[in-house]
């Protein structure tokens, strides 16, 4: 079976940082660990697993086929969903927030509401559909941020800092739903500094400093709970 994503040779440059990856390559329905230091280039590698930037030089290829045209970007970033560090919510509805992105890949009606519904459930939020956004704790954003990239399916999801700040009983929740889904064929890449959680959800640790990835760590079969 192919990689579902390979960084090949990438070279990237913002100002005087430099990301260079020889070769990364990311199996279907595995999950990640991405940790490493502040400044080490975790998020812009998040942001190029999720095609949103183009190298310097290097390849990238997604299900063995090398993305080259920004048309074929466009319709690969509907599989793959970045939750960046300090998500952004429309200042209306819960519900209305998860059914943005529903909308546009044509998901609407019951089958809308049965999976918000899903996908509150799933990150601890039952019955948050009528919720304003704008009166949300942080932790309560990050959730909602978590079901709405949940809500369309992606084939990978992308986690920046995802945990960060979250209450003590909400965490095994919040990791439980992540440890479930490479059971239904999504890869998950988790950036953090949360040495322990490599232990709590198995998978594969990835090390980034000053740009360079060191040495794959193998990890434990992920759990296989059902994100209900």
């Amino acid at each position: 079976m192919d990689p579902l994503l390979t960084l090949k040779d990438i070279v990237f440059r913002r100002g005087d940082f430099t990301l260079q990856i020889d070769r990364l390559e990311l199996q279907p329905g595995q999950v990640y660990l991405l940790q490493g230091p502040n400044g080490s280039g975790k998020t812009t590698l998040l942001q190029l697993l999720a095609l949103l930037l183009t190298p310097a030089s290097g390849e990238v290829c997604y299900a063995g086929a090398p993305v080259t045209a920004s048309r074929e970007r466009q319709r690969l970033r509907q599989q793959v969903t970045l939750v960046e560090q300090s998500p952004f919510l429309f200042s209306t509805s819960v519900y209305r927030n998860l059914a943005f992105g529903l909308r546009l890949r044509d998901v609407r009606g019951d089958a809308q509401r049965r999976r918000i519904a899903q996908v509150l459930k799933a990150v601890g939020l039952d019955g948050f559909e009528c919720r304003q956004a704008n009166a949300l704790s942080g932790g309560e954003i990050r959730r909602v941020a978590l079901a709405r990239a949940l809500a369309l399916h992606p084939r990978m999801l992308l986690l920046d800092e995802p945990t960060a700040g979250l209450d003590r009983e909400v965490l095994p929740i919040f990791e439980q739903c992540l440890a479930a889904l490479p059971a239904q064929g999504t890869t998950v890449v988790i950036a953090g500094h949360d040495a322990d959680q490599h232990r709590r959800l198995g998978g594969t640790a990835l090390h980034l400093e000053r740009g360079r990835l060191a040495p794959t760590i193998p990890g434990v079969v992920p759990r296989q709970d059902v994100c209900a």
